[in-house]
């Protein structure tokens, strides 16, 4: 299964294609929809979550909410486009309205202009933009419709904002599925959900934003998905290589992840005891992967999450015409989005399990699929 996307942050829609899901996958659009409402939640989000209302709209590859088999393709729509058309239009527009030459540090912008030859960082920002993240979320609702169908949970929390942080044992899918979204961080833990509040708010009045930590938890993994056989088959390294490809992260680890440079072997790796058939582990500290394939218990992956460059405050910078020294500009942006970070997260880890899923056991039908996972 492979897909691929398209689009600019303020042109006319967001589209996606995925192609190799088997045929027999009832999509949950409601479901679908509701994952990207939340990508849109969040305490120290901006104003332009108030303009978009994130709808999916399926035009290829369904019938009657299954899949075919064939190509699947979404599109949804920037409801912001109407404000940028004249700046925007793929085929006739004013190039010089709203130019962007003061590069942000942290962002694609300055590197992206370098690469690609160009002045404006409006022709790199457009589709570096977070914005495009919707398509992300959109094609990971349609994995975990095939997630789900395999008895697979996908789900996340916050673990930190700033100097607020929840350094409690991971929490249970049931638990996080229970109070992460009724959070406006979508933390689970009350005592630090406050705090993490208070460091926003704080960004806010500097005029300033904000990183931190969140966490994905996988719940049904099969053991033996991925390979210790080929390093692209490793399936902690798909992960990892998905989740580091998200805009503003900059670590993922895996189960206990930097706490194994500071412990003995002894302490910090899961002990095997003998099991009805198959052996069990008392502790979890692999986080579900042991030598690039899922051990059966849950997956648990860390997530850092940068502050937004985008700061009101500005940071010095070199404009991209004149070569002068200026303040990196100030495009409309989010004080702290660790809250919807999480979101886009699920989305990644479910199309990679999706890919890793069907690369191991193959099939043309969800039947095909569901009858080797389960044997």
């Amino acid at each position: 299964m492979k897909y691929l996307t398209a689009g600019e942050s303020h042109g006319e829609m967001l589209v996606a294609v995925m192609e190799g899901a088997p045929a027999g996958i009832r999509i949950d659009a409601e479901e679908v929809n509701r994952d990207l409402a939340r990508r849109q939640l969040g305490y120290g989000r901006g104003a332009r979550m108030q303009i978009e209302k994130d709808e999916a709209h399926f035009v290829a590859g369904l019938r009657d909410g299954v899949t075919l088999g064939s190509p699947i393709a979404l599109l949804i729509p920037n409801a912001d486009h109407g404000n940028w058309k004249e700046v925007l239009d793929c085929l006739s527009c004013d190039t010089t309205l709203r130019t962007v030459t003061a590069p942000r540090p942290g962002h694609a912008d300055y590197v992206g202009a370098k690469k690609f030859g160009q002045t404006d960082a409006r022709n790199i920002l457009e589709r570096a933009s977070a914005r495009n993240t919707a398509t992300i979320v959109a094609l990971g609702g349609i994995a975990k419709c095939f997630l789900r169908t395999l008895g697979v949970e996908v789900v996340s929390y916050v673990t930190c904002i700033g100097t607020a942080e929840d350094v409690s044992p991971y929490g249970s899918v049931e638990r996080i599925a229970r109070y992460a979204d009724g959070s406006p961080v979508r933390a689970i833990n009350a005592r630090v959900e406050q705090d993490m509040i208070a460091c926003i708010d704080e960004a806010k009045r500097e005029r300033d934003t904000v990183g931190g930590k969140f966490r994905v938890v996988v719940s049904g993994m099969r053991p033996g998905v991925g390979s210790c056989m080929e390093f692209d088959y490793k399936l902690d390294g798909m992960l990892s290589g998905a989740l580091a490809g998200m805009q503003g992260v900059k670590s993922v680890s895996v189960g206990d992840g930097e706490a194994y440079a500071h412990a003995f072997g002894t302490k910090i790796h899961d002990a095997l005891y003998p099991g009805e058939g198959v052996a069990v582990r008392k502790t979890n500290h692999a986080g579900g992967i042991e030598g690039g394939m899922s051990d059966g218990e849950d997956i648990v992956l860390d997530v850092v999450f940068k502050p937004i460059p985008t700061t009101m405050k500005g940071l010095p910078t070199v404009d991209l015409v004149t070569g002068h020294p200026a303040l990196s500009s100030r495009e409309r942006s989010d004080v702290c989005a660790v809250p919807a970070a999480g979101v886009v997260a699920e989305a990644l880890t479910a199309l990679t399990l999706m890919q890793a899923i069907l690369r191991e056991f193959g099939g043309s039908t969800m039947e095909e699929v569901k009858t080797r996972w389960n044997a």
